[in-house]
């Protein structure tokens, strides 16, 4: 059975992050892209390119979809495909100049926003405390 606190917590947890989140959505500037879309542009610009298999091993989504998704961003000229050099029946996917310009300009806009949010609304000691709990989420995380 799960503990008070624990139940308590949880709630508290999925909704400050669902407000959270979408406040950052209205700031990252990106409405004309879905959350599936915008999590490939996403994944690609922090691990770099991938196949369109090991994007949807990754999104957790079937090949389909992952497809659907792959092609609006590559008819939008977010990403590019090219041949695998190790595999030469695999194309690549990786992020255009002007997916990279996107998506790293959207996540600066949101950084930027909530670390101005922080540093008018928190005190020193609240923001060493969300970086303590932040720690303690992670930890939650990892399974």
């Amino acid at each position: 059975m799960t503990s008070a606190s624990a139940a308590q917590a949880a709630r508290d947890v999925r909704v400050v992050v669902g407000r959270l989140r979408r406040r950052l959505k209205e700031v990252a500037g990106l409405d004309d892209l879905t959350p599936s879309q915008t999590s490939v542009l996403s994944r690609l610009s922090k691990d770099g390119a991938a196949s369109a298999s090991d994007l949807a091993a990754a999104e957790r989504v079937r090949p389909q979809s992952i497809a659907a998704t792959l092609a609006v961003l590559a008819e939008r000229a977010m990403i590019e495909r090219r041949p695998d050099p190790h595999d030469g029946r695999r194309q690549l996917i990786s992020l255009t100049t002007h997916g990279r310009e996107l998506i790293e300009g959207s996540r600066q806009a949101r950084e930027e926003w909530l670390a101005k949010a922080l540093d008018e609304r928190c005190t020193e000691q609240e923001r060493q405390t969300i970086i303590a709990a932040l720690a303690l989420l992670e930890k939650v995380s990892e399974q």
